[in-house]
């Protein structure tokens, strides 16, 4: 399966593409429209790679280092310009309740600001 999509990848150099059909392999089901693909299959043959690397690695940056001969500075940059491609989930989470009373307690917001962050 690897292997199907590295050569999908290399036959559409890169190029953006649109899934028009999907089709259970195990039984008779497919379903037919338009489909984008998931952020990290959109990633260069090369990224992906490189994420499946971090990942089995456990997000180790030294196993990175060592995997691709590629210094510290090198795998930031790379991690780093990977993850401006995915914008998969929010950085910045919100705070939770009793974050937003802590706020309000030390006066870092106003009562309105915390009934307002609390009705979100």
């Amino acid at each position: 399966m690897a292997k199907d999509w590295q050569e999908l990848t290399k036959l559409t150099g890169g190029a953006e593409m649109v899934i028009e059909q999907v089709r259970l392999p195990d039984s008779d089901v497919a379903i037919s429209g338009s489909f984008e693909l998931p952020p990290l299959a959109r990633l260069s043959g090369e990224d992906q790679v490189f994420i499946m690397v971090f990942v089995r690695s456990h997000g180790s940056i030294k196993e990175l280092e060592r995997a691709f001969g590629i210094s510290y500075p090198t795998v930031k940059n790379r991690l780093n310009r990977i993850s401006a491609q995915l914008d998969l989930v929010e950085t910045d989470p919100v705070p939770g309740q009793s974050e937003i009373l802590a706020q309000l307690q030390r006066g870092e917001i106003t009562a309105a600001d915390a009934i307002r962050r609390l009705s979100q």
